[in-house]
């Protein structure tokens, strides 16, 4: 922190610590990159380090499914049951060899051997039914949890990716962008009047909507990027190698596809009145967090609802009109 002049306060040393114990490798790649290109650590990148890496997390820890902490319980009784079995017989065997040195019928020591191979035989077969069992159990928890996994990334309404899905998927390519210096935007898109297509047409229609949208945002966007349900009407993009012009061309087409598309009510064939949309777009600035970036998305959102909806407007739209003000 010395060498490279970051202040001491409490939040500045548990960006540091985590960096020097290497707890967070993202957090020590990062700031790696950083040092090489002979950045320097000021308040900002010192506040959006410790917001990105080491700000606490709201997520909850998942507890094991209950059927999976049956089933250990299960295999450990069985397992308990097969070594003690296997002590007794041990010992079983134990007194038929004292026996054999000493008894002159062989008969009686014979009988007991395959008595006790028979016992061995039954305890093993039941040991293997009971392990096939629980393998299968397991392939039907992974499913499930695998699964569930999916459902807690996935937006219901409109298969996009959700926000806790995105949050992941932009901390990986923030590192990304910084290792390979190459540029990183996104695109928010909010539903013009969206509140007047639920309030003529019914949630039905608003859900259609929704799902159209977020249909020509999917088809625009390459299988490298990542398009997801922000929340409500708003849909965002992460857009990775892309800079903000080109990000631009992004968004308006899938804008002009958007205006372009044709609804219909299904049960009456009713025509709906066309669909637009406004984009906010921002381009990925080193060591900020996802937060900082999509507030001036957001501010750009804003900014091309307030002139008139339909159009795009970037963070250097934003910048402009501030500084001419």
């Amino acid at each position: 922190m010395s060498q490279q002049s970051v202040p001491v306060t409490p939040g500045n040393f548990s960006v540091w610590f985590d960096y020097a114990m290497g707890t967070s490798p993202a957090l020590r790649k990062t700031i790696d990159i950083l040092i090489g290109n002979k950045r320097k650590f000021d308040a900002s990148i010192n506040r959006e380090l410790y917001a990105t890496f080491v700000k606490p997390q709201s997520d909850a820890e998942v507890d094991l499914p209950e059927q999976l902490q049956n089933l250990i319980s299960n295999a450990r009784e069985f397992l308990a049951t097969a070594i003690s079995d296997n002590r007794s017989q041990i010992e079983t065997l134990g007194e038929v060899t004292s026996q054999a040195q000493t008894s002159s019928d062989p008969r009686s020591i014979i009988e007991k051997l395959v008595d006790e191979l028979a016992r061995a035989n039954a305890r093993a077969a039941a040991l293997e039914t009971n392990f096939i069992a629980s393998t299968e159990e397991l392939d039907r928890i992974r499913d499930s949890l695998k699964a569930a996994e999916e459902r807690s990334n996935t937006d219901p309404l409109t298969g996009l990716a959700n926000r806790r899905s995105m949050d992941a998927f932009f901390r990986s390519a923030q590192i990304a962008a910084m290792e390979g210096d190459e540029p990183l935007s996104i695109l928010m898109i909010d539903i013009d009047h969206f509140k007047k297509f639920n309030d003529t047409y019914g949630h039905q229609v608003g859900d259609q909507v929704l799902r159209l949208v977020a249909k020509v945002l999917q088809e625009n966007v390459r299988d490298s990027d990542f398009a997801a349900r922000y929340g409500g009407e708003e849909l965002i993009a992460v857009l990775r190698g892309t800079d903000l012009a080109a990000c631009v061309e992004v968004a308006e087409r899938i804008r002009l596809r958007i205006a372009e598309a044709r609804l219909t009510r299904r049960t009456t064939g009713q025509a709906i009145s066309s669909i637009t949309v406004s984009i906010g777009v921002a381009q990925f600035r080193l060591a900020e967090s996802a937060e900082a970036m999509i507030d001036r998305c957001d501010r750009g959102l804003y900014e091309a609802k307030r002139l008139g909806r339909n159009r795009t407007v970037t963070e250097n739209d934003i910048e402009g009109e501030t500084a001419a003000a």
